[in-house]
């Protein structure tokens, strides 16, 4: 049977395989490891899923297929023969593509459109979608459109409607939006491009500089950020909020950790950690701003489940802490420090990464003031934080103090969430940190 790469979420196209456990010849069983992929956010080792004998390995260690590629032949253990499978539920036909992440490759021959798997037919990235609902969206009449497609109909005025879908099984993809007729006065669905890569290089001597191909993540985060600055209208909101009293309980909170028997405690509260409960807590607070954009409608969520970044090895990812409101402080420490250490070595699974209903991404550590975050889709805000510092401050009576400021800049997204909306929400985020003890409650 074909041993295909596997897909991980809607919007991973390609993985790279990284080890073979296994060589060309071996016995396999169910549960035997084959192979380690590595996508854009994760590592994870393949099991087979029959008996047999590993007779081909079609795409080595280091190289990159596409998703529903053909990775390797398992024959039948008792004759030897090799039998083609079915393609597995991605709807992928197989194939051999792979594409070698050596800069002197030979540009591998692309698929047929028809051939393709459907994580890799639109020619844009795709928008995640929440977990556990990784298919598209089903329009009236049973056609059924990808989020993205649903995104620039709805930008440029198109009626999905009187479509017709060229991806697998009549789907409608972005491709199908771009080559539709443009609405009067709606704007073209196609991003805008840069200069290319010779355009840039020409501007340079050609020993001045050091070419550094991408990797699957930094190609990522390229798509998603372009795309979000294209099509989102941020804009920013920054308050300062007085962390002394959040200092003080901290620091007792972690004295009074209860010790295990080699000493060690039971939890370590970290000033980000409040945070993550004053944003759950102001979501509940605010509901209206408790909301994700849907291409053509808002979807206003019931719980706060908070996206946190984590820096990796060139580049992030945001893990997120689902149902954050009716989780206690420690909860929230314990398994933040969990998906923060599963994230670096590229363990988590899609189910931890996609969704959520707001994010967080904190540089104080490395000493910067305050800035401004661009969202994640399809996020409405992300709550930037900066470095606290110690400020002179004016007191109720007319005197001069000095006081712990934290400085948060809220950014929104307009289509979902006004001025005042954004206002209300980062006004409840401060009173809760400013007031931790309404946080144990």
């Amino acid at each position: 049977m074909d041993v295909l790469m596997p897909q991980l979420g809607e919007t991973v196209a390609e993985g790279k395989i990284t080890k073979w456990f296994k060589s060309a010849g071996d016995q396999v069983k169910p549960g035997d490891n084959l192979f380690e992929i590595e996508t854009d956010k994760v590592s994870m080792e393949v099991p087979s899923t029959t008996t047999g004998v590993l007779a081909e390995i079609r795409v080595p260690a280091g190289a990159v297929a596409p998703v529903g590629a053909v990775v390797g032949v398992i024959a039948d253990g008792a004759g030897g023969t090799v039998t083609t499978a079915a393609a597995t539920a991605t709807g992928a036909q197989p194939q051999s593509v792979v594409r070698s992440t050596r800069r002197d490759a030979t540009p591998a021959t692309a698929a047929r459109p028809e051939e393709r798997p459907r994580a890799a037919l639109d020619p844009f990235f795709e928008v995640q979608t929440p977990p556990r609902n990784y298919g598209p969206a089903r329009l009236p009449g049973g056609a059924t459109v990808t989020p993205l497609a649903r995104r620039l109909a709805g930008e440029a005025g198109i009626d999905l409607a009187q479509l017709r879908g060229s991806g697998p099984r009549g789907r409608i993809v972005a491709r199908d939006i771009a080559a539709a007729p443009q609405a009067a006065g709606a704007p073209p669905a196609t991003p805008m491009t840069g200069p290319t890569a010779a355009e840039i290089k020409a501007l340079f001597e050609p020993d001045s500089f050091e070419e550094v191909p991408l990797d699957a993540m930094r190609r990522t985060i390229a798509a998603r950020l372009t795309q979000a600055a294209q099509t989102i209208p941020h804009f920013y909101l920054t308050v300062d909020a007085d962390i002394g009293r959040l200092i003080a309980m901290r620091e007792d909170a972690n004295n009074a950790a209860p010790k295990d028997q080699d000493g060690n405690p039971a939890f370590k509260l970290s000033v980000n950690d409040f945070i993550i409960r004053a944003l759950a807590l102001a979501l509940q607070t605010v509901p209206a701003a408790n909301a994700v954009w849907a291409g053509d409608r808002i979807l206003r969520l019931r719980h706060s489940d908070i996206g946190v970044a984590v820096a990796l090895d060139g580049g992030l990812i945001t893990p997120v802490i689902r149902h954050a409101e009716t989780k206690s402080l420690s909860a929230i420490s314990a398994e933040m420090k969990d998906l923060a250490t599963r994230a670096r070595a590229k363990k988590l699974k899609p189910a931890e990464y996609q969704g959520g209903a707001s994010a967080i991404t904190n540089l104080g550590m490395h000493g910067v003031r305050e800035f401004s975050a661009i969202i994640n889709p399809p996020h409405a805000t992300i709550l930037a934080i900066g470095a606290a510092r110690r400020q002179a401050i004016e007191r109720d009576d007319g005197g001069i103090g000095f006081a712990s400021l934290l400085s948060l800049t809220l950014s929104c997204d307009h289509r979902v969430v006004d001025g005042a909306l954004g206002a209300e929400l980062l006004a409840a985020i401060k009173r809760s940190i400013e007031s931790p003890i309404t946080m144990l409650v």
